[in-house]
């Protein structure tokens, strides 16, 4: 596949998105033509790069949905629940094109046909089909008559683009005629075969409005000298005696100044139609003033660039990242007064580039938010549930890495929502609520982390009905005592689940401990809150970056460990004999009890402690809790780097950092360090 076909498949994809967002907005107000201009728009789009790159199959079934929406805009159709349900499943029949390997071939073939004839069943119900009588169209309101001039430039074929599919494309819009120039050709030595030299001139009389005509030229915009002007209301080919002023000759101009003379002095005689075309034209202006709105806020300004390079980049700027803390050591080291000036600058260069380089990494969370629409959408409608979906700070942006590891996890979240959460209409009116469910997504930013909270105002849960139900698994002792929040907490064990029966949705006993591991896996971490008959929140908390992080470098004897400083509050000097002689490890700090873990004991590590000791009070959950190690040496910034198979499973440890002196640090994972050492000294 050449670059120019991947690139329409990245293009496309984006499309395909863009549709499904404008379909999800226009089913909340489906008599709005500025969003139907918008869905024409981009199946425009589609079928013309389609045709362009060689993807017929994808060209010729948008055309389809094409005209059907053509047809809304003229105002012969309109939006139902069943033209939206089949553009729905147009966009996914098209996304299974455009990632087809040739595995499911048949299947896509089978389901087009399924499709078209939904397509045609609606086209046939249409008894305003356009009218068409001998080789002219009918004059109606909408038609008009353009000026078009297409004067390619000499290297658009090496872009992958023949022209004359343009013109093609372009007398297909209605009536044409067409004027070709050839005095740019050369001698024949001077001839370069991949080179264009010819040009046309079309006047065109069609009942499509401007955009459309600029929507053939969207992918060659940079490549062709395009002029298009409006000669008149109407079809200029229906006036008596124009007939002579379009009998041109190759590399003679059309003389447009009569044509239009003649266009205006016809329609001048017809003053109430011309005011009716001003007032329409005056519509037209304002709908195109909407697309060029609505093309802006859908594409980003800015270039394309392939995962793989960013990833590169990335892993560069981490290795640069690592050398400048050994330079830093060395210069250090060296007590020389240039040299560490030198580093410095180095250093503050270093940190600049690690923060644009971690910005391109960045991608919003609105890039997932259509999707989770177009589930509950979907979802919804299967089990017969009526449910509003409202996304609150979809700008947040996360890397990259999360934002594919947290799709899985809240499409689980979302489903249980669903099924669980939500009550059937006539339950939630019996319990004096809205027929109509609510589930928010809601994104933001809290220090350097990012918390994504799915909530919905449903059922909530039953602590008692969920510690039953454990019980009866086997998965907690019957005599076993535990708080409401405790039980609730349950529903993250393996093998858990409320569900009396199997559905296609949830109930098969997996999914909300998918949900923690996978969390766990990109470093976060989840909670949940209920109240029953009011709702459950379901809380992701998320570091801002996988591969570098802000931390705290600290020692025990001879090791090093780094603490994220995302997750430190405050640090006290406390001396040694107050530690030990503490009562169930809890230590008296400025009138305040905390809890603390001593990580020499913890990880069991031999030799004396000194005299005076570090306690780091890191938060957890709602709480405060202590971290003892020995000293600490500074902030640093840390590099992380996978352990290895070997360590998979020290789940207390997120990583290591290689240091400026070439020895390894550990970088503790404090919220799993106190999970397990909990369960571990309860035993």
């Amino acid at each position: 596949m050449d670059n120019f076909q991947k690139k329409f498949l990245d293009e496309a994809s984006d499309l395909v998105s863009q549709l499904e967002q404008a379909l999800l907005t226009l089913e909340q107000d489906m008599g709005n033509p500025e969003l139907v201009d918008s869905i024409f728009r981009i199946m425009h789009s589609l079928k013309g790069g389609g045709g362009m790159f060689g993807f017929d199959n994808i060209s010729n079934y948008t055309h389809r949905l094409e005209n059907m929406y053509d047809l809304v805009r003229q105002k012969k159709l309109k939006v139902t629940r069943e033209m939206l349900d089949i553009t729905f499943e147009s966009a996914d029949h098209i996304s299974s094109m455009l990632n087809d390997d040739g595995s499911k071939t048949e299947e896509i073939k089978k389901n087009e046909e399924i499709l078209n004839s939904r397509i045609e069943a609606i086209l046939d119900g249409d008894s305003m089909s356009v009218v068409t009588v001998g080789d002219s169209v009918e004059v109606k309101p909408g038609l008009a008559s353009y000026y078009v001039k297409v004067k390619p430039y000499e290297h658009i074929q090496r872009n992958g683009t023949n022209p004359l599919l343009l013109i093609d494309e372009l007398v297909g819009l209605g009536r044409a005629k067409v004027n070709i120039f050839y005095s740019n050709i050369p001698d024949f030595e001077s001839l370069v075969f991949d080179d264009t030299y010819i040009w046309w001139e079309v006047i065109l009389a069609t009942e499509s409005d401007i955009d459309a005509i600029k929507d053939v030229f969207i992918f060659v915009e940079d490549d062709c000298e395009i002029v298009i002007k409006k000669l008149a209301d109407g079809d200029v080919f229906s006036f008596d005696g124009i007939e002579p002023l379009l009998q041109c000759s190759h590399d003679f101009p059309f003389d447009l100044e009569k044509i239009t003379s003649l266009a205006n002095t016809i329609q001048a005689l017809e003053k109430a139609k011309t005011e009716t075309a001003q007032a329409a034209a005056a519509k037209e202006d304002k709908g195109d003033e909407h697309i060029k709105k609505f093309a802006k806020e859908s594409t980003i300004s800015g270039i394309r660039v392939a995962s793989e390079k960013i990833d590169s980049l990335m892993n560069l700027v981490s290795e640069l990242i690592t050398t400048q803390a050994g330079l830093n050591l060395y210069a250090d080291r060296a007590k020389n007064a240039e040299l560490t000036r030198i580093a410095e600058g180095l250093e503050n260069i270093s940190r600049q580039l690690r923060d644009t380089a971690f910005s391109i990494t960045l991608i919003p969370i609105d890039y997932l938010v259509v999707r989770f629409r177009r589930l509950v959408r979907d979802l919804s409608r299967e089990v017969g549930k009526e449910i509003e979906f409202e996304a609150r700070g979809a700008e947040v942006e996360l890397d990259k890495s999360l934002i594919e590891g947290i799709s899985e996890p809240l499409m689980h979240i979302l489903r249980n929502s669903v099924d669980h959460g939500i009550e059937t209409a006539a339950e939630r009116k019996a319990a004096g609520k809205s027929p109509t469910g609510k589930i928010t997504l809601s994104a933001y930013y809290s220090g350097s982390q990012v918390i994504i909270a799915v909530t919905d105002d449903g059922q909530g849960m039953n602590p008692e009905k969920i510690r039953r139900k454990a019980i009866e698994k086997g998965l907690v002792a019957p005599d076993a005592q535990m708080s409401d929040k405790e039980a609730i907490d349950l529903i993250f064990m393996p093998g858990f689940s409320t569900s009396e029966k199997v559905t296609n949705i949830s109930g098969r006993g997996v999914g909300m401990d998918v949900v923690k591991r996978k969390v766990s896996d990109i470093r976060g971490t989840v909670s949940v809150s209920s109240e029953l008959g009011e709702g459950t929140t379901i809380t992701i908390s998320l570091p801002l970056t996988l591969s570098i992080i802000d931390g705290m470098l600290v020692r025990i004897a001879d090791v090093d460990y780094i603490i994220p400083l995302s997750v430190i509050d405050t640090i006290f000097a406390v001396e040694h004999e107050k530690i030990v002689s503490s009562f169930q490890n809890v230590i008296n700090i400025e009138g305040v009890q905390y809890p603390f873990y001593y990580l020499r004991d913890e990880f069991a590590i031999p030799g004396d402690a000194p005299e005076r000791e570090e306690i780091i009070m890191v938060k957890y959950e709602d709480r405060k809790i202590g971290i003892v190690v020995d000293n600490i040496t500074g902030e640093y910034q840390a590099v992380l780097k996978p352990l290895g198979k070997l360590y998979r499973n020290q789940d207390i440890f997120s990583g290591a950092s290689i240091l400026g002196d070439g020895t390894v640090a550990l970088v503790l994972d404090t919220h799993k360090v106190i999970n397990q050492f909990t369960r571990y000294n309860d035993l």
